[in-house]
């Protein structure tokens, strides 16, 4: 299940949104398919009654355990957005985790050479502040996911950068004293940038302000 865009705010925007690695699910589909046989062959050797009764004391417990997982599988995410790490995950109760961008020091990654062979592993999260060290398993590619963590987090930088020079810039237009921009204005006028009348209405907006 995609993470909901309603929890995002304004201007946020979401770069992954996983959920665990298939291999999360084999347990439970392989307790699955393990009761299936052992069903299908009380019904052929058995059968009558007693066959069905076995079947269906194999089959429902371990239909209902794999739905279960399937369930808290879909219902888990892993999302990387333009401002935040958030990791999401239960049905009815939910539980989760978020660790701003600005925060991250260091993204870890770990793969077995089984994991590396089916591109699953773990990743953990170093940051600032209270959560110190967060782990989450069954990741997909978190080789790639650590690589995209990191290039999320410098393009966090540099916006975060950007705004600042503007901001500066911006307040330093305004500390600009009233006189100056009005000199400002009349080289315009005499380089032939601004006519008469444009000097003249920029000139009495400028000394309404003051």
């Amino acid at each position: 299940m995609a993470f909901s865009k309603d929890l995002l705010s304004p201007d946020e925007e979401i770069v992954l949104d996983l959920n665990p690695h298939w291999w999360y699910l084999v347990p439970a589909g392989g307790l699955l398919v393990f009761c299936i046989a052992i069903a299908v062959a009380a019904m052929v050797f058995i059968g009558g009654t007693p066959g069905l009764i076995i079947a269906a004391i194999m089959l429902i417990p371990a239909l209902i355990n794999f739905v279960a997982a399937y369930l808290k599988w879909s219902n888990t995410n892993f999302v990387v957005t333009n401002e935040r790490i958030i990791s999401r995950e239960g049905v009815a109760s939910k539980k989760g985790i978020e660790i701003p961008l600005d925060r991250v020091t260091t993204v870890f990654f770990n793969q077995s050479v089984f994991e590396r062979a089916i591109g699953a592993g773990d990743l953990a999260i170093e940051s600032a502040g209270e959560g110190g060290r967060q782990s989450f398993s069954d990741v997909r590619r978190p080789n790639l996911v650590q690589a995209e963590i990191y290039r999320v987090i410098e393009d966090f930088e540099t916006n975060k950068l950007n705004r600042l020079a503007g901001a500066a810039t911006a307040g330093q237009a305004a500390a600009e004293s009233i006189p100056d921009q009005i000199a400002k204005l009349a080289d315009l006028r005499d380089q032939g940038v601004l006519s008469e009348e444009e000097f003249a209405t920029k000139k009495a907006d400028l000394l309404g302000r003051m």
